[in-house]
């Protein structure tokens, strides 16, 4: 009994100092990882190139070249050509430029300016990258192609032109671009048909690519800049959602508000002219009303709130020396959220969105499904490159912490997803890989070149053969929940692609096409 009774009471207190060392060593280790973890490197120079992400960059980039308006300059695809020459007479402009948002031939301005916004973000985080693939002159001239048509749709101060063409009339018919001679109706928003959202929208992108341009056409920069001061005065003074203007719009790109539009705008604006107002217009004055701080969104061509919080977080990362300190207090509720939103992509953090597939895709709607992974994982990638050029060790998600390297991760997980790493072993990128979806919703591609079907050339719409023309560097809608994909011209939610699902991913690619550290201005 005796030594029974001893052995206990070793075994007890051997027990209660193993225990306290752990608790010690694990308390040490959370000191240490809270405080002293080290920052990573900031990377040099573009590093060396990733060929898979530098190819389906390559490819992705073409996808504009097929949307295009227009008379076409050094077209490479034979089965494209001129169309929509006579867009805009019927008002005395020209508007035969500009992009067709997706399988169809309407020019919509709201999501074709989130397309430049986003390329020319693109550009200016990681030209240098495009550059080191040699693709750089093919965002510029995609960029360009664009905001010379929203030059001529902005005739006047508080006149803007959003939309060429009638939604309803185009999607009855199934034909080319090049043989189309539907009436293709103007739509504008002004003074009493307001259309905030829109015109933001369009501010946003022609301040943005006027930054592009600064150092390449300065004369081209000074005039974008003009209009994106003009339409964002425009936009800020006739307040009121282009949606509720037109009804019609709304069973296509209905805008869900307009608020974010406005902030979104001024961020721009505040970069391409270091004009302080800009900046207490977006923290001061009205994000109270319309940033949503604390609360992570989704980042899209509808809302742009987690993209204004990650382009707001550059300010507070690499600082703002004349802002006041309710202008600071601002900048540090736009990155916390978007750190709120990092967290919430990052699959081990406790705070992680838990609406994922299997095969580990964030999966939000079903409905064009590729568009929130991609343009996630674009922002992820800009952040973690803040925060490694910023010399920023972590994020802290809930008390646990997590690296540049970690959202780096994340983001490298989708885009392998998009590239072919999926249970359907299929790359949603048109064109790139062995095996990617062959009747895409488009309805150029669905023709044989050179055939004039008029509208009625349904046919080849519900064709089972595969398209005869390939829509290089379209990005589709995407798989559903369950990661399956059917590959059918009519399935649209699944089969179709857009400009702005390819803005987002050339953005993405381009973050990781190399390593450099990040401009630490625009200017």
């Amino acid at each position: 009994m005796g030594a029974s009774k001893y052995t206990k009471g070793c075994t007890g207190w051997l027990i209660v100092a193993v225990v306290a060392v752990l608790v010690v060593a694990a308390v040490v280790l959370t000191i240490k990882q809270t405080h002293h973890r080290k920052a990573l490197p900031v990377p040099g120079p573009p590093g060396a190139i990733d060929q898979k992400y530098a190819s389906a960059l390559a490819v992705a980039l073409q996808f504009f070249q097929l949307q295009k308006s227009g008379k076409l300059v050094n077209n490479k695809f034979s089965w494209r050509g001129d169309s929509a020459l006579d867009d805009g007479k019927e008002a005395g402009l020209d508007l035969s430029k500009g992009m067709y948002d997706s399988g169809d031939h309407m020019k919509f301005g709201f999501p074709m300016a989130y397309t430049a916004t986003v390329l020319s973000w693109s550009i200016l985080e990681y030209g240098d990258q495009m550059s080191a693939v040699k693709l750089l002159e093919s965002a510029l001239d995609a960029l360009k192609w664009i905001t010379d048509y929203f030059i001529n749709a902005h005739p006047s101060d508080n006149v803007l032109y959003v939309q060429v063409g009638d939604p309803d009339i185009d999607h009855k018919c199934w034909e080319r671009p090049e043989t189309m001679i539907e009436k293709r109706p103007l739509t504008q928003v002004n003074k009493s048909i307001p259309g905030t959202d829109v015109a933001a929208e369009t501010a946003a992108a022609m301040a943005a690519a006027s930054l592009v341009f600064k150092t390449r056409n300065v004369t081209y920069s000074d005039l974008l800049l003009q209009h994106a001061e003009k339409l964002f005065t425009f936009a800020d003074s006739y307040r009121g959602s282009y949606s509720v203007s037109f009804p019609q719009v709304q069973k296509y790109y209905n805008s869900t508000g307009y608020g974010d539009e406005l902030l979104w705008a001024a961020s721009w604006l505040y970069h391409a002219t270091g004009d302080q107002t800009y900046l207490s217009y977006v923290t001061v004055q009205n994000g109270n009303a319309f940033a949503d701080w604390g609360r992570p969104t989704w980042f899209s061509w509808d809302d742009k709130r987690a993209g204004t919080q990650v382009l707001l977080s550059r300010v507070n990362f690499f600082g703002s020396s004349q802002s006041s300190n309710a202008e600071m207090k601002g900048l540090r509720l736009y990155r916390k959220t978007a750190e709120a939103v990092m967290c919430g992509l990052l699959p081990d953090s406790p705070t992680a969105t838990s609406s994922r597939t299997d095969g580990g895709l964030v999966w939000i709607d079903e409905w064009n499904a590729l568009q929130h992974p991609v343009a996630a994982s674009f922002l992820a990638v800009v952040y973690s490159d803040y925060m490694l050029t910023s010399r920023t060790p972590e994020i802290r998600c809930s008390g646990k912490s997590f690296t540049p390297t970690d959202l780096r991760n994340f983001a490298t997980s989708q885009a392998d997803y998009i590239l072919g790493n999926n249970p359907m072993k299929l790359s949603y990128l048109v064109g790139y890989g062995s095996s990617y979806p062959q009747q895409v919703h488009h309805r150029g591609a669905s023709i044989p070149a050179n055939l004039d079907t008029g509208c009625k050339g349904f046919k080849w719409l519900t064709s089972i053969a595969p398209n005869p023309n390939v829509a290089t560097g379209g990005l589709v809608g995407g798989p559903f929940k369950n990661d399956s994909f059917i590959d059918s011209r009519n399935n649209s939610m699944q089969t179709e692609p857009s400009t702005y699902n390819s803005a987002v991913l050339v953005g993405l690619l381009s973050g990781l096409v190399t390593t450099s550290s990040v401009a630490t201005s625009f200017t």
